[in-house]
């Protein structure tokens, strides 16, 4: 089941990092970015942010849950919807913690 906009916009609205924080719709679901950096995903109208230690330790009580079949188990967030400033701070603390993201090698000619 695909994730719909109105929810997309209202995480996006939710953690409140304009010009920082984007989406990219990604097979009917959508990649969360800070600048470049992939921190989270949103699918079937779930939040699910990369694990990290700091984020482990701002969470406490974490569940975890693949956001599609085949994929890694991220930390699937439910309670904390509501609460801007939590949000906000696990999406720094995330971001903080995650490497750069890796070069796109430029396609040559033919």
């Amino acid at each position: 089941m695909a994730s719909d906009q109105k929810f997309v916009d209202y995480i996006l609205d939710q953690i409140d990092l304009p010009g920082q924080v984007s989406c990219k719709k990604m097979f009917g679901e959508y990649g969360l970015y800070f600048d470049d950096k992939l921190f989270g995903l949103v699918c079937d109208n779930k939040l699910f942010i990369k694990p990290t230690l700091a984020g482990r330790t701002f969470i406490e009580e974490v569940v975890e849950a693949p956001p599609y079949p085949g994929a890694k188990p991220s930390f699937l967030i439910t309670e904390k919807l509501d609460d801007r400033d939590w949000l906000k701070k696990l999406v720094r603390l995330t971001v903080k913690e995650l490497p750069e993201p890796k070069l796109k090698k430029k396609k040559k000619d033919k």
